[in-house]
């Protein structure tokens, strides 16, 4: 049975507005969440805003933001709230972005600080309009946290610097992140339709720079289903994504924002997510979420601690002299 989703937001996507209206699959219990409220949740809605920051958990409407707000993680979206790109499936707005704001990144730290994060995930806009892309201001966030923070973890989520120099992505290696994430969304095939201004290559060599660059940085990637992909194709990009030296792999649920968004084309399953991890831990990942809730920083900072614990107990004991 179909609905139609509440249009509210469409105001958001101007850029939209000249594409088909679609009907919206409504949504299986699996993927009813409650609306967020609790005390927790407030506390850092209220460090957020007084620190002028953006949330990729409410420019995305992200279904967890309940979830994730309540244990004071809130992914940072630095560089604005405005795209510079028009994807096919993303809720955030899209037009000519502000400057960028020089305060920034040490507003960032001091939020992080505040919120006592023991793993911090930021995240940001495509600035296609900056010359490095936003490049050197991303490796000064993560400069300003780690001079704050230092016992911090930090993950970076960014965009794919398409048509930049080489060292506009090096500059942010060389901050030396715990984890360089940059997602591929979805299948090859369907690039031309759900991100146009993206090249799936691309994105696949900016990962193995990394790599290549600086071999002990992890790196991580995620995927979307439910926009018409095969199981095979998610397949073939897991294969595509260990032969770049990818490590993390995130795979969840699409989930439409607004009526002129791409459409679902199905809900996968609990099982099928469940497949899908099996698959692709078979396949050489050091660390796989997978299922219909899960997003990119979804409990990244558990995760995350789970490997360098059970990397600290593999190990080899160092013999007393």
């Amino acid at each position: 049975m179909a609905t139609l989703i509440d249009t509210t937001r469409a105001h958001r996507h101007p850029e939209k507005r000249n594409r088909p209206e679609t009907e919206v699959l409504r949504k299986p219990d699996w993927l009813r969440v409650k609306a967020p409220g609790s005390k927790g949740y407030l506390e850092t809605r209220s460090i957020v805003k007084s620190k002028g920051l953006v949330t990729v958990c409410e420019e995305a409407a992200c279904p967890n933001i309940g979830e994730c707000w309540t244990i004071r993680h809130a992914t940072m979206m630095i560089m604005g709230d405005t795209c510079t790109r028009a994807c096919a499936f993303c809720n955030v707005i899209t037009g000519q972005p502000q400057p960028l704001d020089p305060t920034e990144p040490q507003r960032v730290a001091d939020a992080v600080a505040e919120m006592g994060l023991a793993h911090v995930v930021i995240t940001s806009v495509d600035r296609d309009d900056l010359e490095d892309g936003g490049s050197a201001h991303f490796a000064a966030v993560v400069r300003a946290i780690r001079a704050t923070s230092p016992a911090t973890t930090i993950e970076i989520l960014t965009p794919d610097f398409l048509r930049k120099p080489v060292a506009a992505a090096e500059q942010i290696i060389d901050a030396r992140p715990d984890v360089f994430n940059h997602n591929l969304e979805t299948v090859p095939r369907l690039y031309l339709k759900i991100r146009p201004g993206a090249r799936y290559y691309h994105s696949l060599r900016l990962l193995e720079r990394v790599k290549d660059r600086d071999p002990a940085q992890f790196t991580k990637s995620g995927l979307m289903v439910g926009l018409g992909e095969t199981k095979e194709e998610v397949m073939q990009v897991m294969d595509d994504m260990r032969a770049a030296g990818v490590d993390f792999l995130t795979i969840g649920q699409y989930l439409q924002p607004t009526r002129r968004h791409a459409a679902i084309d199905r809900f996968w399953t609990p099982d099928e997510f469940k497949a899908l991890e099996g698959i692709a831990y078979a396949k050489g990942f050091l660390m796989v979420s997978a299922s219909p809730l899960t997003r990119s920083s979804h409990h990244a900072g558990e995760d995350f601690a789970r490997l360098r614990a059970a990397r600290s107990a593999q190990a080899p004991a160092v013999a007393a002299d």
